[in-house]
C-alpha cells in the first residue's frame, strides 16, 4: 500500500495563475492548524509564500470561498514557498465566482 498523493495529473505549471493575498489555515495531520498565505492560485493549485514547514507530499485541507473545504498536496517546497496541487479541479464557474471573491481588484485579474 502506497501512501501519500495519487495525483492523476502531475505537473501542472504552466496553468494560468492568478495573483491574490489570502491568509488560511489550514488542517495538517501532522502539525494540526497553520498558517498559510496563498500568493496566486489556479483551478488546479496554489503557491504559498510563507515559512510554513511544509515538505513534499504534505497534505492540507483549506476552506476557499465559494469551493468550501478542499484537499491539496503539497507538489514542491523551496525557501519559504511551496506550491499545491488540488486533489481535484475546481469548476470553471465555481472558479471565477473565487477569484472575484479574492481579487476584488478587477485590474489584476486576468482577461476571460
Amino acid at each position: 500500500m502506497t501512501v501519500g498523493a495519487q495525483l492523476s495529473v502531475t505537473d501542472l505549471r504552466n496553468a494560468a495563475r492568478h495573483p491574490v493575498d489570502f491568509p488560511v489555515i489550514a488542517e495538517h495531520h501532522d502539525a494540526g492548524d497553520m498558517q498559510l498565505h496563498i500568493s496566486n492560485i489556479s483551478a488546479h493549485g496554489f503557491m504559498i509564500d510563507n515559512d510554513a514547514q511544509i515538505a513534499r507530499g504534505d497534505r492540507v485541507i483549506i476552506r476557499l470561498p465559494v469551493v468550501g473545504r478542499i484537499e491539496a498536496y503539497a507538489i514542491w517546497q523551496r525557501d519559504v514557498r511551496a506550491g499545491f496541487q488540488f486533489e481535484r479541479i475546481i469548476r470553471l464557474d465555481d472558479f471565477i465566482q473565487m477569484i472575484d471573491t479574492l481579487q476584488p481588484n478587477p485590474r489584476l485579474r486576468k482577461r476571460r
